[in-house]
């Protein structure tokens, strides 16, 4: 009898102890004499600071606010002709060497198509050449500011056996009034970009409004149609950049080249619609900023194809 109640009560002291244990480490516990860490869902709170994807705030009635590593987008609306060029492979990367805080997205098409993403809000600053668009453009109120960035000229280009008899001819609208009389093979790009602008005003001065099966709307960029006219054996107006980017694979010839209705200018426009408003005013800023028209245009082209490709003149042309 004795034996049984001593065990029941060694038992009895057992629970005692336990519960006396659990008891002491709460109490510890609630004093708060350490710090504890909990991690949750990405979420790390140590000692009253919480940090959640790269914001921290602090406890303590101050806080500070980062978003590391963060981008704005800044959408950028241009030609094609940048974009086949090459220029754009060397002007951008330079340009987010120096405000890295802008993640560029660049639209290539046409200049006219450039100016309605400008006008609807889908685009923050513009690189395009179509003088006329660009200032009706601006006087219905869809641009900030505008400003001359750089030139070069159009070209006439066609294949070495010249079936219209265009070769060396110093007037444009003859060249143009020439082939229509051949019926020779033009193609145009009919996409109203700054390139078709030009071509059509060529027409225009020369008192013809082209149609027929001689006359071919390929609807593409430069590029593009550079390739398709040196298929066809045409003709058509180029930019003189956009041909020497393409040369190496074209057969088609500079026919007729420095008219001065064929002098090709660029600006840079900022876009009252804006989402990131800072942004097109940095890259108008840096584009005509002295150190990138010497440096950055004013040198594209040299090495590679002998020549500028782009004559930087910010500040001296409207």
């Amino acid at each position: 009898m004795k034996r049984h109640l001593s065990d029941h009560n060694r038992a009895g002291l057992l629970a005692l102890a336990v519960v006396l244990g659990i008891v002491a480490v709460l109490l510890v516990v609630g004093c708060g004499g350490g710090s504890s860490t909990s991690t949750t869902a990405g979420v790390t709170t140590t000692a009253g600071v919480s940090t959640t994807a790269g914001v921290t705030t602090t406890s303590n009635g101050g806080s500070s606010s980062t978003t590391v590593g963060s981008k704005s987008d800044l959408i950028l609306a241009s030609t094609t002709s940048t974009k086949d060029s090459g220029l754009f492979d060397v002007l951008i990367p330079a340009f987010t060497k120096a405000y890295p805080q802008y993640n560029v997205k660049v639209v290539a098409v046409g200049s006219g198509q450039a100016l309605t993403l400008g006008q609807n809000g889908d685009a923050d600053v513009l690189l395009v050449h179509s003088p006329a668009a660009e200032l009706t453009f601006m006087s219905n109120g869809y641009g900030i500011d505008r400003k001359a960035v750089m030139y070069n000229d159009f070209i006439i280009v066609g294949p070495a056996s010249d079936p219209a008899k265009i070769k060396g001819l110093t007037s444009a609208t003859a060249a143009f009034a020439k082939i229509a009389a051949a019926k020779a093979l033009f193609f145009t790009r009919g996409d109203a970009s700054g390139t078709n602008a030009a071509e059509l005003a060529l027409w225009k001065a020369a008192n013809i409004a082209p149609s027929g099966s001689w006359y071919v709307k390929t609807g593409q960029g430069m590029g593009q149609t550079l390739t398709i006219t040196d298929q066809k054996d045409g003709y058509t107006l180029s930019d003189r950049a956009t041909y020497l980017a393409d040369k190496s694979s074209l057969k088609l010839q500079i026919l007729v080249q420095g008219d001065k209705a064929l002098f090709n200018q660029y600006h840079v426009i900022t876009c009252k619609k804006a989402k990131n408003v800072q942004g097109a005013n940095d890259f108008m800023n840096w584009i005509v900023s002295p150190d990138v028209q010497k440096n950055v245009i004013g040198t594209y082209g040299v090495t590679k194809y002998g020549q500028q490709l782009f004559i930087p003149n910010a500040g001296t042309a409207q």
